[in-house]
């Protein structure tokens, strides 16, 4: 009857270093300063590693090293696997630090704050393939294949690392040519007699900016009602009306002129823009990489 192979327990990793380093070099001495290591350590895992082999490694005589039959034999293999390693190592760096990168936003920050700037983050670290996926409802890092996300809300998310990225104000915004013509916006009072352009979630923003203005006779919930901030927006430089715009959105159309904020009237919010990403990865190269581009952006 034949007996079963026994598969054991491979060595130590410290041992198969200090023979594939002693046997390069034919000293424990300069193994020892490769590994940044004793000569007593060097001895003690080949000696260790011998009797896990139960086969001498090395033939030490007149202050010389050499291999016997059996290091001979077994060296290659060991180089070959640390290679190998080496190679698996240095590919995994390659695909942590490069390649693609999803990133999951909304649509209107997208559309209007992201990707005017990313160019300038494709030209600073063109081996990484930003992906930028766009919706309104949560990303579920353990579901999707997404690896960070610029959220909106309070920067409490259990298992997310949350970076403030955008704090915002609110306030109205509308096309030039509301500032003129037969009904001119000139002070809060005269919004009613233009439309409120609202954004589906955001609705009760324009009943507490009315407040704050100290503005009573004009109906918050009047005028057109959009699903997305972009669109809104979109609206108002064309004229339909006049929307809050929160001030990252803004910020490009203002400057231009496509827009102009008609009053001095400005709301704080307790919300913000986030970059989030799960604990657990947050600082792997291409996410540590796009998380500091875009904390930079915002500052400058």
């Amino acid at each position: 009857m034949d007996t079963p192979f026994v598969k054991r327990n491979l060595p130590s990793l410290n041992g198969l270093r200090a023979f594939e380093s002693a046997a390069r070099h034919l000293s424990f001495t300069r193994a020892a300063e490769e590994l940044s290591v004793t000569q007593a350590a060097v001895s003690h895992q080949i000696r260790t590693l011998e009797d896990r082999l139960g086969a001498a490694l090395f033939i030490r005589r007149n202050r010389s090293l050499f291999l016997t039959p059996a290091g001979q034999a077994y060296l290659p293999p060991v180089r070959t696997a640390f290679d190998q390693l080496h190679l698996a190592t240095e590919s995994l760096d390659r695909q942590e630090s490069t390649g693609a990168l999803t990133v999951s936003t909304l649509a209107s920050f997208a559309i209007k704050w992201l990707v005017p700037r990313l160019a300038r983050f494709q030209a600073a670290a063109p081996d990484i393939d930003v992906r930028i996926t766009t919706g309104m409802g949560m990303v579920d890092f353990d579901r999707e294949d997404v690896d960070m996300a610029i959220r909106y809300g309070r920067g409490k998310w259990p298992g997310l690392r949350a970076d403030r990225l955008l704090t915002e104000d609110i306030f109205p915004v509308c096309s030039p040519a509301l500032l003129e013509g037969d009904r001119p916006l000139r002070e809060p009072a005269d919004l009613k007699r233009h439309q409120l352009l609202h954004v589906t979630g955001f609705r009760d923003d324009w009943r507490v900016w009315l407040t704050a203005a100290g503005e009573t006779g004009i109906d918050p919930a009047q005028g057109l009602v959009f699903d997305m901030s972009v669109t809104a927006l979109q609206a108002a430089i064309d004229g339909l009306g006049v929307a809050l715009g929160h001030a990252p959105l803004v910020q490009a159309d203002l400057a231009a002129g496509r827009l102009v904020a008609p009053f001095d009237i400005t709301l704080p919010t307790e919300m913000a823009y986030y970059v989030v990403a799960p604990v657990a990865s947050a600082d792997r190269p291409k996410i540590k990489a796009f998380r500091e581009w875009l904390l930079e952006a915002a500052n400058s």
